[in-house]
């Protein structure tokens, strides 16, 4: 198969009529947008906004997922800032109607944003062994998307420190990630440490070792009665940001409690009440829909969800991609923990429902 040859259908995962999930022998490969590149799927990675997705908003027909890795076969007209050929990762954009009825991450070929990719380092640009395969990359796409968005957004944490432009202070500002061994967690440590924050986190205690190795200066039981105290006892009193990446009833009261009393700000990453985030006037709440970064309008069908195009997140995110990629071509980026489940899209369809059920650290990783 040349470069531009692609066969007339793939296999994908897709809803039914009943909105459950099954792979489809004979999808549609996604037509070639203008800004657009075509990749052929190596591995995908499964996260919970897969199966929420889905479950929550179903439409029958529709693809899924959002974190892949792969080589690119096909490139828009108007594109020259990749080739065919490259080793690529990055996040589908599956967060319309019209979208998700024609592109998803779970299938044979995903249709991509050229502007919004990250590449494999190669033998030669990876330095202190780095050694990001197109099986750990998968794992980036999204955790990265988040992050820019959590981290640097001005409506969001707003903050000014970057890993190429840190913020220089004899006492470091301290940032808490709330649930910090997730996926989101583990790179939000690693690029707050990098552009010279305090980060500290909560998780259980069997992944304290895994937080810590990621930068977290300190780490606290998520599950102890008094840990918003022991937080604002640790930090002085002086929280102003907290990156919320469980975002439910007990963590948004854990965050609020151990914010400074002047106030900060405080992002979640899933929908928030409002008579929740109305506890404390002085605390600036954002939720962050990592999709926004594409700029392109979010149209899921319920309110708390549905966003207006937004060129401005998208140009953030374009303008930081050259950082992050600087970031990952030095292996200064570690990935999450993985786990690789067997039987490839049929496996992914399993490890959905296996993740739903919760229990699972790592990140559950298919090779297509």
């Amino acid at each position: 198969m040349t470069p531009t040859t692609l066969p007339t259908s793939q296999r994908a995962v897709q809803q039914d009529g009943n909105g459950k999930l099954h792979v489809a022998n004979n999808a549609a490969i996604p037509s070639l947008l203008p800004g657009h590149v075509l990749v052929k799927t190596y591995a995908v990675a499964l996260n919970p906004s897969d199966y929420k997705i889905q479950k929550n908003f179903p439409i029958p027909g529709a693809y899924v997922g959002i974190d892949f890795s792969g080589t690119v076969v096909q490139v828009a007209n108007d594109v020259d800032s990749i080739n065919p050929g490259t080793e690529v990762f990055g996040a589908a954009f599956t967060f319309s109607s019209a979208h998700r009825l024609a592109n998803g991450a779970f299938a044979e070929y995903v249709r991509v944003r050229a502007d919004l990719l990250f590449r494999i380092p190669s033998e030669q640009q990876c330095q202190n062994d780095g050694d990001l395969t197109l099986f750990k990359a998968a794992t980036l796409g999204t955790a990265m998307s988040t992050c820019l968005l959590s981290l640097w957004s001005p409506d969001a944490l707003g903050l000014v420190g970057k890993p190429e432009e840190p913020v220089l202070s004899e006492k470091p500002i301290p940032v808490l990630v709330y649930g910090g061994s997730t996926s989101v967690g583990t790179i939000a440590i690693q690029l707050l440490k990098l552009s010279g924050y305090d980060p500290i986190a909560t998780c259980s205690p069997r992944s304290f070792d895994l937080v810590r190795s990621r930068g977290a200066s300190n780490v606290f039981d998520y599950s102890s009665a008094d840990v918003a105290l022991k937080i604002k006892t640790h930090t002085g009193g002086r929280l102003k940001y907290a990156l919320d990446c469980i975002s439910d009833v007990a963590s948004v009261a854990t965050c609020y409690a151990a914010i400074q009393r002047p106030g900060g700000r405080y992002v979640s990453l899933e929908y928030i009440p409002d008579e929740l985030l109305a506890q404390r006037r002085a605390v600036r709440p954002n939720f962050v829909l990592s999709a926004e970064l594409y700029g392109e309008e979010i149209v899921l069908g319920e309110e708390a969800y549905d966003r207006p195009a937004n060129r401005e997140k998208h140009q953030l995110a374009v303008q930081n991609v050259g950082m992050l990629q600087r970031l990952i071509d030095s292996g200064g980026l570690k990935t999450h923990p993985t786990e690789e489940i067997e039987g490839g899209l049929e496996g992914v369809v399993k490890g959905l429902v296996a993740l739903a059920g919760g229990g699972h650290p790592r990140k559950l990783v298919a090779v297509v």
